[in-house]
């Protein structure tokens, strides 16, 4: 039993990260139509957000210590950083510790500001291209934001870890235990999955794109701009992959082509959950992250090697056999 919680909770952890990038890219393919390969490089650049937080709040200046030495002898070299000096060694200290999760804070205007620009500089030219285009110039796209992010930090993973008080380790249950930074991912994951079906649906501009969404046409005959707001989803699609980034960085150290690990999974988890269909990219994404985990445990790859590298592609086989449009899509999409 113990053993069988515990990779519920890995599956919920991977299904956390499926589901936000599933979710941001159901959101611009329900509202524009437009197959978005540079999704992936979202979530790359939101965990890059936190990598740059985190070294803007240690930028330090030096000062010299006569009363300590080198090992040479010569007077001591402190480097102390500026938030240090401007909030006090206990809150500086504190701040640079939450650098994180204060990243969320500052990846939001920023992930916008990305999707905004990627949407009007680009993506809008290709709203009335075969599918086909889309995917050639979003996945373009991608391998130069991807290059962009590698000549600035380089080829290595960037550590970025969790507050000291969030960094252990939390006992569940007798025998049970699990990092709580992977808890804290998990409900962040959910707060943000709630926060954006409760924009959609309880306040009037959400009402207008899902209205826009099923009859852009006759929403535009209405006289409004629907162009404008399913521009500004895309911002928060963005934001939605940008913060799924910050947030997976303590779990695995940002990297250049983390975006390329998580994209062709993640139109995976769509195409299960049905193209267009907000609730079937969440619960898909939770479905195959715990159906990978099941998959990952030793019992299971000594009867079948390397299953836990198939089986998401496996049960997309055969949902689409059965069911062409996913799990909750709409008719006639993907039929």
């Amino acid at each position: 039993m113990d053993v069988f919680l515990t990779q519920i909770l890995n599956g919920l952890d991977k299904g956390s990260a499926y589901a936000l990038i599933a979710l941001g890219l159901t959101l611009i393919f329900g509202t524009l139509g437009v197959v978005n390969f540079a999704h992936g490089a979202l979530f790359m650049i939101g965990a890059f957000c936190s990598v740059f937080l985190q070294r803007l709040l240690n930028l330090s200046f030096e000062t010299v210590d006569p009363t300590k030495t080198d090992f040479l002898g010569n007077p001591a070299v402190i480097k102390t950083p500026y938030v240090e000096s401007w909030f006090g060694p206990e809150m500086g200290a504190a701040i640079i510790d939450w650098s994180v999760p204060l990243a969320v804070l500052f990846a939001i205007p920023v992930m916008i500001a990305i999707g905004f620009i990627m949407e009007r500089g680009l993506i809008k030219h290709f709203y009335k291209r075969e599918h086909a285009d889309q995917i050639l110039v979003t996945f373009g796209l991608a391998i130069v934001l991807q290059e962009v992010i590698k000549a600035i930090y380089g080829a290595n993973p960037i550590q970025t870890p969790a507050p000291d008080s969030l960094s252990g380790v939390a006992v569940l249950a007798e025998g049970i235990v699990y990092p709580v930074w992977r808890i804290v991912y998990f409900f962040f994951s959910v707060v943000v999955i709630g926060a954006v079906f409760a924009f959609l649906q309880f306040t009037t501009f959400g009402m207008v794109v899902r209205a826009g969404m099923a009859d852009r046409e006759t929403v535009g005959l209405l006289g409004i701009d629907i162009d404008k707001r399913f521009t500004l989803m895309f911002g928060l699609a963005a934001a939605v992959a940008g913060l799924a980034g910050v947030m997976y960085g303590p779990i695995n150290a940002p990297n250049y082509h983390m975006g390329m690990d998580f994209l062709v999974l993640s139109f995976v988890v769509v195409v299960v959950g049905g193209m267009g269909s907000l609730p079937g990219a969440v619960a898909a994404g939770f479905l195959l992250g715990i159906l990978e985990s099941f998959a990952s445990m030793t019992v299971v790859t000594e009867i079948i090697p390397g299953i836990n590298q198939i089986i998401i592609y496996l049960v997309a086989i055969i949902i689409l056999l059965v069911r062409p449009r996913g799990l909750m899509g709409r008719k006639g999409v993907m039929e």
